[in-house]
């Protein structure tokens, strides 16, 4: 009984070792034309592709850790250091994005203003992507006025890819419902645009700077104007990773900013 024992297990072990499947498709080796499918596919008795079950939705999420110091003529030089988290849905062309942040500064520290936005992308040419995108701005900065209210954004921007070398600008409109205070403060609605160029030095990594500039929500308040430098580097096909660094040009933007992000895609 032993050795009947002994032998079946002898012949199902040679049987196994017999069997190769490398990228575990279902095809023995010697039979699979087409190795080194990846998971997600439906292969054929040869081992190839007939079907990817790849999913049309995607994710991410993005954490960010931001430092600004701001030396305005009308306040006192303030140091400030942000934490942000930012969520994104894929779909096709289409995404939505909510996002909010909470700050420290030297005299307050408490939450910004959350944002909540739906984007459509198309590309009209190989090398044009255009990208219309519509938010909310969700009143969650305290303040003492108790005068803060939604406000909306409707925003358009291109890319243009010349090469090797990426042409991109925007332009964006927002609704400031906030409350005036009689003779504090007074709000107006804004514009924003910005232009840059881009390129990647390698694959996995993008490399831009830009010029922005906004219209103060402040009425009677020069615009802001900055410069930035951005660059994005994809770490592998789940983990990336960005770091933008901008400079004032106005004396009502930040001397100085920096931000780093650390963001999952799956």
């Amino acid at each position: 009984m032993f050795k009947k024992a002994l032998i079946l297990i002898t012949a199902a072990s040679l049987s196994l070792s017999a069997y190769s499947d490398y990228d575990m498709d279902g095809v023995d080796d010697s039979n699979d034309r087409c190795p080194n499918t990846p998971f997600n596919e439906l292969v054929d008795i040869k081992g190839c592709t007939v079907k990817t079950l790849a999913s049309e939705h995607h994710f991410d999420v993005i954490y960010g850790l931001s430092f600004s110091e701001t030396d305005y003529t009308s306040t006192p030089k303030s140091d400030t250091l942000s934490q942000s988290l930012q969520i994104d849905y894929y779909y096709k062309n289409f995404s939505l994005q909510a996002s909010s942040s909470y700050y420290d500064s030297d005299s307050d520290s408490g939450m910004n203003d959350s944002f909540v936005g739906a984007y459509y992308k198309f590309s009209p040419e190989n090398e044009l992507t255009l990208r219309f995108g519509a938010g909310a701005i969700i009143p969650t900065y305290d303040t003492e006025l108790d005068n803060n209210n939604m406000d909306f954004i409707g925003s358009v921007n291109f890319s243009y890819m010349l090469k090797s070398i990426n042409l991109f600008g925007g332009y964006s409109y927002t609704v400031i419902n906030d409350d005036d205070v009689l003779g504090i403060v007074s709000y107006q609605n804004t514009s924003s645009y910005s232009g840059g160029v881009g390129f990647y030095p390698l694959k996995n990594l993008y490399i831009s700077g830009s010029y922005n500039n906004s219209e103060s929500i402040y009425k009677e308040s020069e615009d802001i104007e900055t410069l930035s430098l951005y660059t994005f580097y994809s770490i592998n096909a789940n983990w990336f990773t960005s770091l933008n660094y901008s400079y004032g040009l106005s004396d009502n933007a930040s001397d100085n900013a920096i931000a780093v992000r650390l963001g999952y895609y799956f």
